[in-house]
């Protein structure tokens, strides 16, 4: 079992005026005993202050330590499972490293009071998965309220794909409870899917998924942890650049900021460029400023196209294959790579093809073939914006209502961005190859698939 935590002190190398002690919080060295000796742990105070702080209480500098925590106090895989390759090998072949230390917290919340995570799994439950905009990651929602708040949205089709991974990795755990008996030995209860049902787990599994800190230059059992005083206690952030790090000389997991910060100021944590529907599955959370948010839009060349291969030979030259995915961005709504690969995809003649230019802001050469792939772009991208359940103006009225629930707004904030990033495209391609008129657009045989 790992060590006390009023070790924390003795390992962590910081300024004394950067190390948050209980006797600074109360402002009492006494009172600090007191509490600590006959009603809360120091781990469960500490996890108050900085519940309710979240925020700085000292001037920092750049490249400034302000979390120090010791190896000990972080749950990582090669601790659950006592053995850095049986934690490799199991991660490879069965399950992800979210679904083995979901597991394990599952059975370590059995254990009660007297187990050593205690006070931290009751902060996890607390949260339930919830972000800084008071919002569960839609694993926890309804069927119905998910295809309500977000129909239209790619994120649909990502929830329902991860809930069915992780229902398959539920269907694996009885058989890692016998191979693991390191970590299973100690629990004196059932095996797994007779001890948790399957919306525990998946419980179990978003509140891990809300608050895994991602670990650098570490071993792969090592990678992924859940680290007191990190998030849910920390929020994440797609613009701060403030990051965890692993130090092996401490033997510790460290916060380091970026930038100089006052006191008072909000804390965050980088979560890593992530576009904003992952930022909802994962976190809860989306963010306006995301400067990695993007829509996909996905190009398929059908198989029977008499030219397939020759343009499969071209797009490989071009390191671009014939199922290709394109990033819309709100920065850059039109891929630069999109009107060549379409005029590529449209082509019916080798002299057409012997023309297409794959470079950014290439002329177009064929007025009838432009016609034809911006014709075809356009109604995808107007077929994606039929498919939300209200138009844009609505998602802003929804952010203004004050009536409004947290996941409601949450939502909207999405659709909004989303919308946006599709209208952007649109009038980009109006811009730079309009589709004059697409109900006497001239006529392709070609069967070029569009997706999102």
């Amino acid at each position: 079992m790992p060590g006390a935590v009023h070790d924390v002190r003795e390992e962590a190398v910081v300024p004394e005026k950067l190390v948050v002690t209980l006797d600074r919080i109360f402002e009492s060295e006494g009172l600090a005993e007191m509490l600590t000796a006959g009603k809360l742990s120091e781990l469960a105070c500490l996890a108050l202050y900085m519940m309710y702080e979240k925020k700085v209480f000292c001037a920092l500098s750049a490249v400034v330590l302000t979390a120090v925590v010791p190896e000990k106090l972080a749950v990582t895989l090669d601790r659950i499972f006592e053995s850095e390759g049986l934690a490799e090998m199991l991660t490879a072949g069965k399950l992800s490293e979210l679904a083995c230390l979901a597991l394990y917290m599952m059975y370590e919340k059995k254990v009660g009071k007297e187990g050593f995570w205690h006070q931290y799994i009751k902060e996890l439950d607390r949260q339930r998965a919830r972000g800084v905009q008071a919002v569960e990651s839609p694993l926890l929602w309804s069927d119905e309220e998910l295809t309500d708040l977000l129909q239209g949205s790619p994120v649909v089709a990502a929830v329902r794909a991860r809930l069915a991974g992780i229902e398959k990795e539920y269907n694996e755990l009885d058989g890692v409870w016998f191979m693991a008996g390191s970590l299973f030995n100690k629990y004196p209860f059932d095996i797994p899917t007779e001890a948790f049902p399957f919306v525990r787990f998946k419980q179990a599994f978003a509140a891990v998924q809300a608050s895994i800190v991602h670990l650098q230059g570490v071993a792969l059992a090592r990678r992924f942890a859940l680290v007191p005083l990190g998030p849910p206690l920390l929020s994440y952030s797609s613009t701060a650049k403030a990051t965890f790090k692993y130090n092996p000389e401490n033997k510790c997991v460290e916060l380091v900021v970026d930038r100089d910060y006052q006191p008072g100021e909000p804390l965050y944590a980088w979560c890593g460029p992530q576009p904003n529907s992952r930022l909802l599955l994962n976190y809860g959370i989306v963010d306006e400023s995301n400067p990695y948010d993007k829509l996909p839009l996905v190009v398929t060349l059908p198989a029977n196209d008499p030219l397939y291969k020759v343009k499969r030979g071209i797009l490989q030259e071009e390191n671009l294959s014939t199922l290709q995915t394109f990033d819309m961005k709100r920065g850059q709504p039109l891929p630069p790579l999109l009107l060549p690969y379409l005029r590529l995809a449209f082509a019916t003649t080798h002299e057409q093809l012997d023309k297409v230019v794959f470079s950014e802001g290439a002329a177009a050469f064929d007025p009838q073939l432009e016609q034809i792939a911006a014709c075809h772009l356009a109604a995808h991208l107007n077929e994606r914006m039929a498919g939300y359940k209200h138009p844009l103006w609505r998602d802003l009225e929804i952010l203004e209502d004050p009536e409004a629930s947290p996941r409601q707004k949450v939502a909207a904030r999405l659709t909004k961005i989303e919308k946006s990033i599709l209208q952007g495209c649109l009038d980009a391609v109006g811009t730079c190859a309009p589709c004059l008129d697409a109900a006497n657009s001239p006529k392709t045989s070609l069967a070029v698939k569009f997706s999102g």
